[in-house]
């Protein structure tokens, strides 16, 4: 409630305030902590919360990107979507949540360059048309080789986000769990400088027919 005040309280005022502009980007950043915390608090029972349909993929993903754009326009990286067909049987709501997290860390750790999205193979390499899987990736900094085992544990930071301060290690905690209850993967390839490339793979009869 009081993050929705606050909000309303924005929008009232001068649109074109720098500083007006600078408090709804981090009453964005507040917004996502809070709805990071409640989706963790929700875990437990996940499997009650869950309704599960047949969705265009490339949709939920655009959704993710529209919600982000306040802090993309911000960044001064570039952006490429590619279209891809992607039907699968999933929650909406959760693979979206799923599908931000991804996107801000992108984000987080993009200082140069930029992101691409597009429908890949299972080992990632993109692919036109129908597939099975998609991928985001930038040209971030990368995760180091000896973190990348621990990258989905519970509270895990790595060198990335010692260096960072603000990582919680709940964020891919919750996508790695949310994506095996969905009965979807999630898989990552990085190095140092080399930038990240994050896969997400569904089940390989969601896309047939």
């Amino acid at each position: 409630t009081p993050i929705f005040a606050l909000r309303l309280l924005l929008e009232n005022g001068e649109t074109h305030d720098r500083n007006a502009f600078l408090m709804r980007e981090e009453l964005f950043k507040i917004e996502r902590y809070a709805e990071m915390a409640l989706y963790f608090a929700r875990l437990d029972s996940l499997s009650s919360d869950l309704l599960f349909k047949s969705c265009e993929v490339s949709d939920i993903v655009k959704q993710a990107v529209k919600k982000y754009s306040v802090l993309f326009l911000r960044s001064g990286l570039s952006f490429r979507m590619e279209e891809f067909e992607l039907r699968a049987v999933t929650d909406e709501k959760w693979l979206c949540f799923v599908v931000e997290q991804v996107f801000s860390n992108a984000l987080k750790y993009t200082r140069k360059g930029g992101i691409a999205i597009y429908g890949a193979d299972a080992e990632g390499n993109m692919r036109e048309g129908r597939t099975s899987c998609f991928v985001i990736e930038d040209t971030g900094i990368g995760i180091k080789k000896s973190d990348l085992p621990r990258i989905f544990e519970r509270g895990f930071t790595g060198y990335n986000g010692r260096m960072d301060r603000k990582s919680t290690g709940i964020g891919l905690y919750l996508c790695d769990q949310i994506m095996g209850r969905l009965s979807h993967t999630i898989r990552v390839k990085s190095g140092p400088g080399k930038g990240t490339k994050v896969i997400l793979g569904f089940l390989q009869e969601t896309v047939s027919g």
